[in-house]
């Protein structure tokens, strides 16, 4: 799976979380979601994006909760 897919999945489930009432628990949902469903490469390659290219592409929620529960992702 490319960088491109991971980030387009990754919006279109930030789109569904960030639409919970409670916004901090939607952002830590999000990362357990992404921590459950998705294959340690995959979150790697996710991070590794954020990380060395800013995440420019990610909608601003799932920036946010990538930097806030960045160790759950790990």
């Amino acid at each position: 799976m490319n960088l491109e897919q991971l980030v387009k999945m990754a919006n279109q489930i930030g789109s569904f979380f960030e639409s919970m009432p409670d916004r901090q628990q939607a952002m830590a949902d999000l990362a357990s979601h992404l921590k459950r469903s998705w294959e340690p490469r995959m979150r790697r390659e996710l991070l590794a994006y954020v990380d060395q290219q800013g995440g420019a592409e990610l909608q601003p929620f799932v920036l946010e909760a990538i930097h806030l529960h960045v160790s759950t992702l790990q």
